[in-house]
């Protein structure tokens, strides 16, 4: 989790756009900078994302690109303060991985978030002692005090269930990971009678794909995918060895289109919860 300098979500995508716009009106870098009375160097930051624009340079760029539309300009700006706006998860930025800021702010900003899990339940289920024992497991050369910081940021994004309009959140998990025994028996046997809890949330759905379903469609693992609200993408999102990856659409259609299949095999929601509640009682004996 080493902390690294990064280029937002937020900050690309509001430059991809200006830069499609840049472009659908013929105009180059020169052009634009000529206009606001910048370098070109910094119109371009501004389109790769490297540094966030000002409102009144948005405005004006709206205005050279032909952006009449009232609403369109107000998705624009609203975006433009997506960037500039600091979360609470921010202030672990220094001590995470960027890309783990943006998947924070991911959960925040979605309005839809699917998951698959194998090895691990997701972070918004976690209870502190389990949370960890996962975190303490991954990564074992850490220190106390970072891991005490590590459990805090997993603890703080279950916010999200907090908020005015949280997020569907709808999670396949693997019969695997309730079999595990994350922390020990006891832990493992509390944080089973804490998840089937969460089915009482009128925005979530568990589903448990049990080990008679076979061979499935993610065989590399887990997922998630994050479907944003007007202006933004829909994200795709998948850790390997070498970092975490974000999959915009259209190419992140290739994640539903699994978490669809991976649907097939899986227990209806009530018979999920039993088979929660079994399993614990299972590991409380």
């Amino acid at each position: 989790m080493a902390a690294v300098k990064w280029v937002t979500l937020r900050s690309q995508w509001l430059g991809q756009q200006l830069r499609d716009l840049r472009e659908a009106n013929g105009l180059i870098l020169k052009d634009a900078a000529e206009y606001l009375q910048r370098d070109p160097g910094t119109v371009s930051r501004f389109e790769t994302g490297g540094y966030p624009i000002r409102r009144p340079d948005l405005l004006a760029l709206l205005d050279l690109y032909g952006v009449a539309d009232p609403r369109r300009r107000e998705e624009f700006v609203r975006l433009s303060q997506e960037v500039w706006k600091k979360g609470w998860w921010d202030g672990y930025a220094g001590e995470v991985a960027g890309a783990f800021v943006d998947y924070v702010w991911l959960e925040f900003r979605a309005r839809e978030i699917r998951t698959f899990d194998n090895i691990l339940l997701p972070g918004l289920f976690q209870t502190p002692r389990y949370a960890r024992a996962a975190i303490t497991a991954a990564e074992y050369d850490a220190s106390e005090a970072q891991i005490d910081r590590w459990v805090e940021l997993r603890m703080g994004r279950q916010k999200v269930f907090e908020e005015d309009n949280p997020p569907r959140f709808m999670a396949i998990i693997d019969e695997a990971v309730l079999r595990r025994e994350v922390g020990g028996r006891e832990c493992q046997t509390e944080q089973l009678c804490h998840l089937a809890d969460q089915v009482a949330r009128p925005n979530v759905e568990i589903r448990i794909m049990p080990f008679s379903a076979g061979a499935h469609a993610s065989p590399a693992g887990a997922f998630r995918i994050f479907t944003m609200g007007e202006s933004f993408p829909e994200v795709g999102y998948a850790e390997t060895p070498k970092g975490a990856i974000y999959v915009e659409s259209p190419d992140s259609e290739r994640f539903m289109r699994m978490y669809d299949e991976l649907r097939k095999l899986t227990l209806g929601p009530e018979e999920s919860t039993e088979f929660i509640v079994a399993t614990a009682e299972e590991l409380s004996r």
